[in-house]
């Protein structure tokens, strides 16, 4: 193949995309706007499916890598009451091992040969030169030219444009995120609610969910179902402040899950969710297309990720299968993949009214009452 594949976005999706073809000996280059990959810090933990994660850790040719990051006992889930009393508790596994982001993130890039993820490269425009070729233009004021663009660059994408007018829409809902550090010995009955995995207390339009990371970390998120125009008024500025704000929408609620919110070592980081339509689709365009968010963003429901990197696995294998023919290799990969993001999308939909909605919450009760 004398194509080149170029890359925008170093996340998930593209690295593994940039993987599966280096694995078929075809050559790709990632620019990414980050300066390094510790410029920032990469989300707490991943629970990969069987369907569509694992798979393209496979295709990537690093199943054992990936075996190795498992935290086990992770997949425990809890559900309390707001008043602290346990609902449900499960720490049976499900298939979908738990693993923290920026370590799956590093065995994607030590994967790769060195050069292959250009850092420090902001995208500050793309523009169509005919003949399925693009320029793309940095911050800095450099350019490539590719005869292939993936853009894998999220929900805001630079390259979305070049093939649809869709831009994200807030759902109408944020997290607000929150850590607790050594909480064993530090916040025990904050780690006592949590469990060694997964914490839900939820009631209708908002919600306390945590997760243990490594050791005795507990990664919060805070849901809220409010106008951007509510958040706004909150100064996140003080971190103080802004936590003392949070915690009063749970006034009532038992003390070891407000201590998730009062208690955090972290100032509270604001989550604004959007999302595009869940039918997001493209007529196909010469030289370029989309994966993972810059293509199907969704509300936070699980599968963010996972489709992200068989994304990025489906299209790297396409390409593999049709050297000679990169269109029709596109149009497999997009015709494939827009049906399942769009069901993804809709199954996400029905799952935050079940975690959200007013029978919160006890439609994800019943959810796991029927073993899903």
């Amino acid at each position: 193949m004398n194509t080149h594949v170029t890359i925008i976005g170093a996340g998930l999706g593209g690295l593994t995309l940039a993987r599966v073809l280096h694995v078929h000996g075809i050559p790709a280059t990632v620019y990414e706007a980050e300066a390094s990959t510790t410029a920032r810090a990469q989300g707490g933990m991943l629970d990969i499916h069987e369907d569509n994660g694992q798979p393209a850790l496979q295709a990537a040719g690093l199943t054992d890598a990936f075996r190795g990051l498992v935290l086990e006992g992770r997949e425990a889930t809890r559900v309390l009451d707001t008043d602290g009393t346990l609902l449900f508790d499960d720490d049976s596994e499900r298939g979908r091992p738990e693993v923290l982001r920026g370590e799956l993130r590093r065995i994607l890039l030590d994967s790769l040969p060195p050069g292959t993820v250009r850092w420090g490269h902001k995208v500050s425009g793309v523009r169509a030169l005919g003949d399925a070729r693009h320029e793309v233009t940095f911050a800095d004021g450099t350019t490539t030219v590719t005869d292939l663009l993936v853009g894998a660059d999220g929900a805001w994408s630079r390259v979305r444009p070049l093939l649809s007018d869709a831009t994200p829409s807030y759902i109408g809902r944020s997290f607000v995120e929150t850590y607790l550090y050594d909480a064993d010995s530090r916040h025990p009955a904050a780690a006592k609610a949590v469990g060694g995995g997964s914490l839900f207390a939820l009631s209708p339009g908002k919600g306390i969910q945590a997760h243990r990371e490594s050791g005795g970390t507990l990664h919060t998120y805070v849901v809220l179902t409010e106008p951007q125009a509510w958040f706004d008024g909150i100064d996140f500025a003080d971190p103080a402040a802004a936590a003392a704000r949070i915690a009063q929408e749970f006034q009532g609620w038992a003390p070891e899950l407000t201590a998730l919110i009062t208690d955090g070592e972290t100032a509270p980081v604001l989550r604004t969710l959007n999302a595009l339509p869940a039918d997001h689709r493209w007529e196909r365009v010469p030289g370029v297309t989309l994966l993972g968010d810059a293509a199907h963003l969704a509300a936070p429901n699980g599968e963010g990720a996972n489709l992200a990197m068989y994304d990025g696995a489906e299209l790297g294998k396409a390409i593999a299968a049709r050297p000679d023919d990169i269109e029709a290799a596109l149009t497999a990969y997009e015709q494939a993949m827009f049906p399942r993001s769009a069901a993804a999308a809709t199954d996400g939909d029905q799952l935050l009214e079940l975690l959200y909605g007013d029978e919160a919450p006890h439609g994800l009760l019943r959810m796991f009452a029927q073993g899903a």
